[in-house]
């Protein structure tokens, strides 16, 4: 996708497993993107190219957006304590910031997660 300009973004089973949210390691990898859809094979690996509206890449190409796609993931499951404890201890400080300033376009069930993670932890 060089070179096309187009914006992508990794999704669901495979975005909670980088952020060590998942233990699930999905075969195919779904890659949400803005330009032509497109199936790539590298060996055992699949990577689908999937065509979405703009709202769904907030974020896209930065870990913040790994994180809003991951909590997409886990929203039928839930975020338990322990995870939001251990985003708020591995994301960096510009990730937060960046969380915080796509709240407000981020859907209204996903605002009180975001603004957990964001939220200084107790820890040191």
């Amino acid at each position: 996708m060089k070179g096309t300009g187009s914006q992508w973004q990794f999704s669901g089973a495979y975005a909670a497993n980088r952020l060590g949210l998942s233990e699930q390691v999905p075969a195919k990898i779904l890659v949400l993107t803005d330009g032509t859809p497109r199936r790539v094979s590298l060996g055992k690996l699949n990577l689908i190219f999937r065509h979405v509206a703009p709202r769904s890449l907030l974020g896209a190409g930065r870990p913040a957006g790994l994180v809003i796609q991951a909590l997409k993931y886990l929203r039928k499951t839930g975020l338990s304590p322990a995870d939001v404890s251990r985003l708020q201890q591995r994301l960096d400080a510009t990730t937060k910031a960046d969380l915080a300033t796509l709240a407000p376009s981020l859907p209204a069930w996903m605002q009180p997660l975001v603004a957990q993670i964001v939220a200084p932890s107790d820890q040191p």
